[in-house]
């Protein structure tokens, strides 16, 4: 989505878009929940992920089947139990 898309959405500027995401300008909740919905996240998400990571763990949840998601998470409960 492009800052004139969300900026749209939001009905706000992209200026105050361009400058929220260059941490220039600050943002509020309010805008921040307005966002995650726009976006179709949550907030915490918007403050914590960096979208272009394509390795982050949370690009590969998102990239992996439905499916596999069961597994993929008694993977990782097995890792953190005993470490390996």
């Amino acid at each position: 989505m492009t800052q004139d898309d969300l900026a749209e959405r939001l009905g706000t500027s992209k200026a105050s878009i361009s400058r929220i995401e260059a941490g220039q300008q600050a943002y509020t909740q309010d805008f921040l929940e307005a966002c995650a919905d726009a976006l179709r996240t949550d907030p915490a998400s918007l403050l914590m992920r960096n979208p272009t990571d394509e390795e982050a763990v949370w690009s590969l949840w998102d990239k992996a089947k439905v499916g596999d998601r069961k597994m993929i998470e008694n993977i990782v409960r097995s890792v953190i139990k005993t470490g390996t």
